[in-house]
């Protein structure tokens, strides 16, 4: 569709649209240059674009435009906004990227293409019980707190060798990768030291209990930092404010 199309689909103003397929357009660019300059295809990144708090139709024009995958934050939004979208014959593969909370769980089985945020072994857990209840294996990642900031969820990267094996062992769940966040550094370059422990853990793990075939995934980036995480091996990265502009705090 051209923009005018999206505009008219979605109903949102063409100069918006436009403004929108500027933005995507210029991300693609830049993710595309960082892989070439790290020596990397950029046929290996996906670009996950974040549009929580935005309006439906946001998330919408930007599949119009071609954009695949969409990550939310928060598991109701991310309900609300499926099917939606799917109201209008739009299937983009749904990443929940959020916190988790175990009661929410049960609302997502079958939902998603992955879940990032899996930050305790009680989660993973709760995610497996759940899924083999339900004749369904989910895909996940494990969310691990590499930079040991008081404020953000994930496993200790010790805690995450420990129990590799029995984390592998989880029948109803496929443990794709991991996933971290690095700290809001003034200086985006400041991050690499994040992302290159959590590529080495990466490697590690797919060396060991996990293998190498299906934990293949390294989920490291967002819009302030996503040319550092690729040069340190990310494979997605979760892009919002670049792709949709600034918004407002919640719906």
């Amino acid at each position: 569709m051209d923009n005018e199309q999206i505009a008219r689909v979605t109903g949102l103003p063409v100069p918006e649209v436009v403004a929108l397929a500027s933005r995507l357009e210029q991300v693609r660019l830049s993710v595309a240059t960082a892989a070439r300059d790290a020596g990397r295809d950029p046929a290996e990144i996906t670009l996950v674009g974040v549009s929580k708090f935005l309006p439906a139709a946001m998330a919408a024009a930007a599949v119009g435009l071609g954009l695949q995958d969409l990550g939310e934050n928060r598991v109701q939004e991310m309900l609300a906004k499926q099917d939606e979208l799917a109201a209008r014959n739009l299937h983009p593969a749904w990443h929940l990227i959020g916190t988790l909370q175990k009661n929410k769980v049960k609302y997502l089985l079958g939902r998603t293409h992955l879940i990032h945020s899996v930050d305790s072994a009680e989660l993973l857990q709760e995610i497996a019980s759940r899924s083999t209840k339900a004749g369904l294996v989910t895909d996940v990642l494990l969310q691990v707190n590499t930079a040991h900031e008081t404020t953000k969820h994930g496993f200790e990267p010790d805690e995450l060798v420990a129990g590799a094996a029995s984390f592998a062992d989880q029948p109803g769940v496929r443990v794709r990768g991991l996933m971290t966040m690095a700290p809001l550094f003034e200086d985006p370059e400041q991050t690499r030291p994040v992302f290159a422990q959590t590529q080495t853990l990466f490697a590690t793990l797919a060396a060991g209990p996990f293998g190498a075939d299906h934990f293949n995934i390294l989920s490291m980036g967002m819009s302030q930092d996503f040319v550092q995480a690729i040069a340190c091996g990310a494979t997605h990265v979760r892009i919002g404010t670049a792709i949709f502009g600034h918004r407002p705090s919640r719906l």
